[in-house]
């Protein structure tokens, strides 16, 4: 570790904090594209699974209220 402090500590500020970072995002991008493009539709995913187990609990509750109503009637 130290010797990385070494190496940097002789260069530019614009090396250290431009020229580094887009070298990382031109090796890396692809693969930190893909593990956010992974999140997002994981959450998505998940989202919408909320979603649809809602919409289950809530037609479920109003069907089976309106058919014990019913039941009273007779």
């Amino acid at each position: 570790m130290a010797a990385v402090k070494e190496i940097f500590e002789g260069l530019p500020w614009w090396v250290k904090w431009v020229a580094v970072p887009l070298l990382a995002l031109f090796v890396f991008g692809g693969m930190i594209m893909s593990v956010v493009g992974f999140v997002v539709g994981l959450l998505f995913k998940v989202l919408v699974f909320v979603a649809l187990v809602a919409g289950l609990v809530y037609v479920v509750r109003k069907f089976t209220s309106s058919s014990s109503s019913s039941r009273d009637d007779w």
